[in-house]
């Protein structure tokens, strides 16, 4: 089937099957034209758990897909792809941090979403890239243990001066990010601000002009568009997909990738043939067990209350 006939075919399996299809930011553009949602994993799994749907179908990778199972757990929550499973979650295990808690009693544990539902499960409190920060200066009066993102984390603690233990996780699309790519990005691209995701180094984040989740990166740029000429412009410090997909949004305007290698090869595994295979054979399913899902839950509902 070509591209049309796939949508198509999407679109009558979702109406039958009362599904919703979710797609992440970083998805190929014709993953994300299937889609109801586009957007970050948080605000996509809050968006399903809002509908009637019967079958939530999500385009990303393995942790987003818990993270709806977890807020909706009468759904069937389907991962178009089983090799859709992010590096940096898997870096994170519950056995390690309940070692690492039994080290610091009476340390807080915040935990970025980017993690397994395990590690949710032993945490008290859940965070994003875009309230990471919120949520340590609340708890700054403690000792924190910040779990899995070494790069978010140091940030957090600089802004905060939070007494923090870091766990040693990274995203591998932004901890590549160098000076050497700011120096060559901004020689190619004169007169261009530098919007920077706060999962990249510290050195890379102390070059940016503006640090933000891919949710208020993308706002930042909607808000900002008018005032892009001709010479002004700006270059994108997150995976690739953002960058493409302004640059189709806003055609006429300078808006460029930090570096071309910053790809999520897990978030390309969902393709236009996988999510149809998905909703067809309702595959693959995801599960969390319910002792797991109810401790998971507790920290992202503490999460909402504070952000």
């Amino acid at each position: 089937m070509d591209r049309d006939e796939l949508l198509k075919n999407i679109a009558e399996l979702k109406r039958k099957k009362n599904a919703v299809i979710l797609a992440h930011s970083y998805q190929d553009e014709d993953v994300r034209l299937a889609a109801d949602f586009v957007g970050d994993s948080l605000e996509l799994s809050k968006k399903a758990a809002g509908t009637d749907a019967d079958i939530i179908v999500f385009c990303g990778v393995d942790f987003m897909a818990e993270s709806a199972k977890i807020l909706s757990p009468d759904k069937k929550v389907l991962l178009p792809s089983r090799e859709a499973a992010c590096p940096m979650a898997g870096m994170a295990d519950a056995e390690g941090l309940r070692e690492l808690k039994k080290k610091h009693p009476g340390a807080v544990v915040i935990t970025y979403i980017n993690s397994p539902a395990e590690v949710k499960a032993e945490s008290d409190c859940i965070c994003t890239s875009s309230n990471a920060v919120k949520i340590v200066e609340h708890y700054k009066n403690k000792k924190i243990i910040f779990a899995p993102d070494k790069n978010l984390g140091a940030y957090c603690q600089a802004l905060t001066g939070a007494d923090m233990v870091i766990w040693n996780g990274w995203c591998y699309v932004h901890d590549e990010f160098s000076l050497g790519d700011i120096y060559i990005a901004k020689h190619e691209h004169p007169n261009c601000i530098l919007l920077v995701h706060p999962e990249a180094p510290a050195d890379v984040l102390e070059q940016a002009d503006f640090i933000g989740s891919t949710t208020q990166i993308i706002k930042f740029v909607e808000e900002n568009i008018e005032e892009m000429n001709e010479s002004a412009g700006v270059i994108i410090g997150t995976e690739v997909e953002i960058a493409k997909m302004l640059q189709l949004r806003f055609p006429h305007k300078r808006i460029y990738p930090l570096a071309d290698h910053a790809v999520c090869l897990q978030m390309k595994k969902t393709t236009l043939e996988n999510l149809y295979n998905s909703l067809l054979n309702e595959e693959f399913e995801i599960n969390v067990p319910e002792d797991v899902r109810i401790k998971a839950a507790a920290a992202l509902n503490k999460m909402l209350e504070l952000s």
